[in-house]
């Protein structure tokens, strides 16, 4: 199936019929080639034909802005028990294999977790992604920054993705957390694969895969935890292991989870954001060139395109009780899917949401989600991403894509690029 074009259409009264005709032929496909490409006519159709949508995937898709951000912060609604996913897998796996791992993991991560555990593990891993912390950050990842481009700046050409967005986060990460810089590569592949956990429909194959990635984290940071142990530095997790050990607030089992977490979730909406940011700037080459003369509006030019084409798109949501939203009613126990991407660009909430303008202003974007998920790592996010474009934009002036072929990743709920290979001019 292709996605379809954008219905340019004012429903009202006198044509229900019409409506209720075309809205058969809207699908919900976040499978689909064409909508991996680009999923904004999608978004349209459904917020215009069917805002409150059941599709085929058993779960109700919402598309409004006004929707997706009450769900988000509506008590009714809870995140997926994933660990009670997992433990229906198992009846598909073979005698000797099993998801203990993985759902014992993720089982503590705090995107899958609830008051009041939830508000434990935030308050205690918190203040290190608070903005103030964070910005004390900026010299470091400015210097990392400089760094990775001067390591391209001679070729004429990078990929933005390999060379820059991706290096980057996993870097300030490792730093933050204290994990040695020649582990970084090793972790980036195990959080790369690890960042299809929240995909829908994942096979029994991936997550045997799952299990065993998880279970590489695992060995992997419990050998840290020991050397941390004996030389403890002024990081956060030598920070994490003196509350383990003198309050008894934070398990082992919690820290390792928390560890794997800030890798796996941390990294990829930074790479995604960076790279959909770029490529934005590319196709909108007088915002690029606003930007580049005035860079003090990195600010408002992130924030907008956080929300012109977001890292995140989904957000899974089950209701405790039954409640109704836009005339249908959602059941206990149904599934919810928030697009985010589709509230980010709802006309009712942001004029001209199609447009690009890094000067907007009035921007309450969804792209880190709202409510007590909030994004963890969003002022971590922020920096890395204001710096990597700014200095981008600085330093090598007349970028341009050297390809109209462009491949997106195969996530579902993260939208992002394989690669973004440009050329510049010095």
């Amino acid at each position: 199936m292709t996605s379809l074009p954008e219905i340019n259409l004012k429903i009202d009264s006198s044509n229900q019929t019409l409506k209720h005709r075309l809205s058969q032929s809207i699908k919900f496909n976040p499978f689909d080639i064409a909508f991996h490409i680009n999923p904004y006519p999608t978004y349209h159709n459904l917020r215009i034909l069917n805002p409150v949508y059941r599709s085929t995937l058993n779960a109700w898709i919402l598309t409004r802005y006004v929707d997706v951000k009450s769900v988000l912060r509506d008590p009714r609604f809870c995140v997926i028990n994933l660990a009670n996913k997992m433990k229906d897998k198992r009846y598909y796996l073979g005698q000797q294999k099993d998801l203990d791992m993985l759902t014992q993991v993720t089982s503590k991560w705090l995107i899958f977790v609830e008051a009041p555990e939830h508000t434990r593990l935030r308050k205690l891993v918190g203040k290190a992604f608070s903005p103030i912390t964070v910005e004390q950050l900026r010299p470091y990842v400015q210097m990392i920054v400089d760094e990775l481009i001067d390591q391209v700046i001679d070729k004429g050409v990078m990929d933005v993705i390999s060379d820059l967005a991706t290096p980057l986060p996993v870097t300030i990460i490792a730093k933050l957390m204290g994990v040695p810089d020649e582990d970084c590569l090793l972790l980036h592949k195990w959080s790369d694969e690890l960042s299809h956990i929240i995909d829908p429909l994942l096979s029994v194959k991936t997550y045997e895969n799952l299990n065993q990635v998880v279970s590489n984290f695992t060995d992997y940071f419990y050998n840290l935890f020991i050397t941390k142990q004996k030389n403890p530095q002024d990081d956060l997790i030598s920070h994490l292991l003196v509350v383990q050990e003198q309050n008894d607030k934070l398990s082992r089992e919690e820290l390792l989870s928390t560890c794997i977490l800030l890798f796996a979730a941390g990294e990829e909406t930074t790479i995604n954001t960076i790279g959909n940011g770029i490529l934005a700037l590319l196709h909108h080459p007088e915002q690029m060139e606003k930007l580049r003369k005035e860079p003090k509006m990195i600010v408002s030019a992130v924030e907008e395109l956080l929300r012109y084409d977001s890292p995140v798109q989904h957000a899974q949501r089950i209701a405790t009780e039954d409640v109704n939203i836009g005339g249908q009613l959602i059941r206990t126990g149904d599934k919810v899917i928030a697009c985010l991407g589709a509230a980010n660009r709802d006309p009712s909430q942001f004029s001209n949401p199609d447009q690009l303008d890094i000067t907007r202003r009035d921007n309450p974007h969804l792209a880190f989600i709202e409510g007590i998920h909030a994004c963890l790592g969003a002022s971590l996010a922020r920096l890395n991403t204001q710096t990597a474009i700014n200095t981008l934009l600085q330093r090598l002036p007349n970028l341009s894509l050297t390809t109209d072929k462009l491949e997106w990743r195969k996530n579902i709920a993260l939208r992002g690029l394989k690669s973004l290979p440009v050329s510049f001019n010095l």
